[in-house]
């Protein structure tokens, strides 16, 4: 498949009155859930542009730079990341993450600094800035989505793609 066409849903199939195949069931579903994600992103957009505004550049970047100064200021993303995911987790409760979102989330959270860090700065410090980079663009591709989708698309954005697999609906 190319590239263009990697992100094609097929539409939903209307049941005739014939007996409904399981996959057809899962695909309703999933679509189902699809529209219930994107309702709880457009209900909740004032919100959820007013949390990607409090890690607007000047914010963040202070604690993205006390990386590469091998400050211990660095471990201050971990807050910002909890925060975002806590949310991100309300826009459908009910629905795990997805896996390798949430290894990335659990493995840059819950630290805290001790001396010895120092020695081995990458290993114990950049699982919390890729844990925060991956939280913070999630919340902008929800809100982006949120912003530019009526209802969940057959041709899927990239962006919007991004926000299924966070779901585990893609």
């Amino acid at each position: 498949m190319s590239g263009d066409n990697q992100n094609y849903l097929p539409p939903t199939p209307e049941p005739s009155g014939a007996a409904v195949s399981t996959w057809e069931r899962e695909h309703a579903a999933r679509r189902a859930e699809m529209s219930r994600l994107l309702q709880n992103i457009k209900a909740r957009l004032p919100e959820l542009e007013a949390l990607l505004r409090k890690q607007d550049s000047r914010s963040w970047e202070d604690l993205f730079y006390r990386f590469y100064h091998q400050s211990f200021k660095v471990y201050g993303l971990q807050e910002n990341t909890e925060r975002i995911v806590a949310v991100l987790r309300s826009l459908l409760p009910e629905r795990p993450l997805n896996k390798w979102f949430e290894q990335i989330v659990r493995e840059g959270t819950g630290k805290e600094f001790r001396l010895e860090h120092n020695d081995r700065w990458l290993q114990e410090t950049r699982p919390i800035v890729e844990a925060f980079l991956h939280a913070r663009t999630m919340l902008d591709l929800a809100l982006r989505s949120g912003k530019e989708l009526e209802e969940p698309p057959q041709s899927l954005p990239s962006a919007w793609a991004a926000v299924l697999y966070l779901f585990n609906l893609r």
